[in-house]
């Protein structure tokens, strides 16, 4: 388990473990160690902002808490997450509660990975990495969520569609759309595909 989604587990389970049985404080605990990075990759994809991606998932998991009597009742607990997630992360998007984005060197820690590469080459890959994400964010809205779920989630059409509560030949449709004005704006700034 991961720091992170140690300290939410932790987090959580004093504050609740008067109010909730001993079996759904384990599903909500096995809940935050299988799926917090997924959920922050979601967040941070969008928000940009490390602690901003971090308060979303906690909040994430705070609505699941409020609705733990519906886990029985969820097909695919991966996509519910996912979908709270994303809404919480529109939520505040749209309440316009972010902070102002900041080169915070902890945010680089979390994209450069710990290899042999010369820090050298991953400063330049972690550079492209967020011209590309500063490109996909020129997209139109419905094509970047779509790329972005689908890209940075690897989320099936149909995974999407639930999310984005939209059908998948829409999905399908704003993914091709996304990856061709993406590619033609790569190609503009000559990027390297």
């Amino acid at each position: 388990m991961s720091s992170y989604s140690g300290q939410i587990a932790g987090w959580m389970v004093p504050a609740y473990s008067s109010v909730m049985t001993v079996d759904s404080t384990e599903t909500i605990a096995a809940l935050v160690a299988e799926y917090s990075m997924t959920l922050y990759r979601v967040a941070y994809s969008v928000m940009r902002n490390t602690a901003e991606a971090e308060d979303a998932v906690q909040e994430a998991f705070l609505r699941v808490l409020k609705h733990r009597e519906k886990l029985a009742e969820i097909r695919d607990v991966r996509v519910w997450l996912v979908r709270i997630t994303w809404n919480v992360v529109l939520d505040r998007k749209r309440r316009g509660k972010t902070r102002p984005e900041n080169d915070d060197i902890s945010d680089f820690a979390r994209v450069l990975p710990s290899a042999d590469r010369p820090a050298d080459e991953e400063l330049i890959s972690s550079q492209e990495h967020a011209r590309i994400l500063a490109l996909i964010d020129l997209l139109p809205a419905k094509e970047r969520q779509a790329l972005l779920l689908s890209a940075v989630e690897e989320l099936s059409t149909a995974q999407i569609a639930s999310v984005l509560k939209t059908t998948e030949s829409s999905v399908r449709s704003r993914i091709f759309r996304a990856r061709r004005e993406l590619s033609a704006l790569l190609e503009k700034e000559g990027v390297s595909q």
